[in-house]
């Protein structure tokens, strides 16, 4: 039931998210140019209803029918919802467009699946248009007498339910709806499928409404963040905190603050009550937005504020953070350092457990074929946008070849090599894009897994999927834990020496330790040859060649510590690590390593302990 109401709230949410901005054109225009706005003006204040009543269904419609029918769709739903809008254009027909949209892409799928194969030559063009525009006249006609009234009647209904609301001083108890909606990856749907359409009713009507401020307000989940930024015991979740505050509150993405509810449930009840008590502030002192404040973000939030209202806005987003972290804040406090990954890969495990089997990343076989990378999220413009924002960057120098872009899940490209979801997202993936190789993580601001990733990318290496199958991989419920370290094979305070000479002795621990064949070690030297395995940082991480895997026994990694450096060419090296590894048993570690190294600290002890046991329990 709850794959089925995110699957509908997905789609609703990409009918609607990629026409955002000219929700965003609406609001400014009105919050600058109608008659209460910051600079009232009569010619420009005329665009305002017309963009409402036709221009945004249309987009909307035209969007679900292209989602659903092409390009073809597309027209066909541009055309059916204009018979909706006619039935009754004293109200905005957001939720007909939605119904509209979406039936005239099926209709015209439905047909071309018909005609499949009984086309005539020479008459394709001819029947493509023709059977576009009668499907279009036939649904706008149905539109006008059946699905406009019905999603009017329907509008009503929820407004009168919505004013019951306010007149009986209960709209703030929405927040316990709301809040634990939003962490389950509902808040598009409930955003621009359930508040938009009334609010846009509203606004019509007053010049603004609260509704536009349910779900979009940026201060429940900038208390969480901030009481998790300063309260903390677990370090990597305490240093992810005020990045993350940066996204949420200037960048909109409130999908970051998700996992940090979830990895301690109970710290839900904090949003709540900030949200409760900001709405409850704002139908005290009677605020709204004449517009959508997409995405939620707390400029998107100010400018489409009346300058009337600006101040007591903003009062209400502070409210809403401020009753926020100080709720949150003992919670965090007493929540015994259980990190976010932990937290991270226990849902995973939960959610995947419930399907009978669990998923760990996939992994690349030639890396080097690999040209497109998609991350995908729900409606592929939020956390999936910033995700790949930042493996874009990081990636750039080394691969500059490789192309990096978001979208929604269920329009992964046909020509992608890998998808980077979430763990709860992969089915639908995989259904998307059956070709591409599938890499699931928690969280698009720091998994292990996109360490994993960029390691496999940029060394050239990989274990073993064929090229483009779908490389989800089950393993028993019960998590596999395999040693590919052992004190045996950590080397510390090694004297200088050249790098060849560094990966001869790395591979000599490999042969030593019954991990690889002898002439492994010569593959190591090649690898090194064709291109350097320095990461950066003071690391380095030689392997021998994908043609020598077959020399492997055993998945093993070595570590050489050489305090002085080894010189790897541009940079030196202090940290040396041998691999040799089947399938991905040796992954876990490199994305363990990926983690140290963003500790500057531990880090540099790293590079110059003498503490055998010390370094074997940071890495294994």
């Amino acid at each position: 039931m709850k794959n089925n109401i995110q699957r509908f709230g997905k789609f609703l949410s990409a009918m609607v998210m990629p026409n955002i901005g000219a929700l965003i054109a609406f609001g400014f225009l009105a919050a600058l140019f109608i008659d209460t706005g910051w600079i009232p003006n009569k010619g420009f204040n005329s665009m305002v209803s017309p963009m409402l009543t036709y221009l945004i269904p249309i987009l909307i419609a035209s969007t679900g029918g292209r989602m659903i029918g092409g390009d073809r769709g597309r027209v066909a739903g541009a055309i059916a919802v204009i018979g909706a809008i006619m039935s009754n254009t004293e109200i905005t027909m957001l939720m007909a467009a939605m119904v509209m949209g979406p039936l005239a892409g099926f209709c015209v799928k439905k047909f071309d699946e018909a005609m499949d194969g009984h086309m005539p030559a020479g008459f394709e063009m001819l029947i493509n248009n023709f059977s576009v525009g009668i499907i279009g006249m036939v649904l706008a006609m149905l539109g006008y007498v059946a699905i406009g009234p019905f999603m009017s009647a329907i509008l009503m209904i929820l407004s009168a339910g919505v004013n019951f609301l306010v007149e009986h001083s209960v709209l703030p108890l929405v927040s316990v709806f709301v809040e634990p909606a939003k962490v389950l990856f509902l808040n598009n749907a409930l955003n621009h499928g359930i508040f938009t359409p009334i609010a846009t009713e509203q606004a019509a009507e007053a010049g603004k409404s609260i509704m536009y401020m349910l779900e979009t307000n940026p201060g429940p989940g900038l208390g969480v963040l901030l009481a998790y930024m300063f309260f903390c015991k677990d370090k990597v979740t305490k240093d992810s905190a005020p990045g993350a505050v940066i996204i949420h509150l200037l960048g909109g993405i409130h999908e970051i603050y998700f996992p940090y509810i979830l990895m301690n449930p109970v710290v839900i009840v904090a949003p709540i009550l900030g949200n409760m008590a900001a709405i409850l502030w704002y139908t005290i002192t009677d605020c709204g937005l004449v517009g959508p404040a997409s995405p939620g973000s707390i400029i998107a939030y100010l400018m489409v504020s009346p300058g009337s209202d600006l101040v007591k806005v903003l009062i209400g987003v502070v409210i809403a953070a401020g009753i926020s972290f100080v709720v949150a804040s003992p919670i965090v406090k007493m929540a015994g350092g259980r990190s976010l990954e932990e937290a991270q890969n226990e849902m995973a495990s939960m959610k995947q457990a419930a399907k009978g089997e669990t998923t760990v990343p996939g992994t690349i076989e030639r890396s080097e074929e690999v040209k497109k990378i998609i991350f995908a999220c729900d409606a592929g413009m939020g956390s999936s946008a910033m995700g790949a924002t930042k493996f874009r960057n990081r990636i750039k120098n080394d691969r500059p070849d490789i192309t990096v872009s978001n979208t929604s899940v269920d329009t992964i490209p046909a020509d992608c090599d890998i998808a980077v979801v979430q763990t709860t997202l992969a089915a639908r993936a995989k259904k998307a894009a059956p070709q591409a190789q599938l890499i699931t993580i928690g969280n698009f601001l720091a998994d292990p897994a996109l360490d994993a990733l960029y390691v496999q990318l940029t060394t050239g290496d990989a274990p073993a999927a064929p090229a483009g199958e779908n490389t989800d991989i089950l393993i028993p419920d019960t998590p596999i834990k395999k040693q590919v370290i052992v004190a045996d094979g950590i080397r510390l305070g090694q004297k200088p020496v050249t790098k060849e000479e560094a990966i001869q002795a790395a591979g000599e621990l490999l042969v030593k330790l019954g991990y690889v064949d002898e002439s492994y070690v010569e593959a190591m030297q090649e690898r090194e040859r064709l291109v350097s395995t320095y990461m950066g940082m003071g690391v380095a991480i030689p392997h021998g060649t994908t043609q020598a895997k077959g020399t492997v026994k055993k998945t093993g990694i070595v570590f050489l510590q050489y305090p002085e450096g080894v010189d790897f060419g541009a940079e030196k090296a202090q940290l040396v690590f041998g691999i040799a590894g089947i399938g991905d048993e040796h992954l876990d570690l490199l994305g363990k390593l990926c983690t140290l190294l963003e500790d500057p600290a531990l880090l540099e002890t790293l590079k110059t302990t003498d503490d055998v046991d010390w370094v074997l329990e940071q890495l294994s």
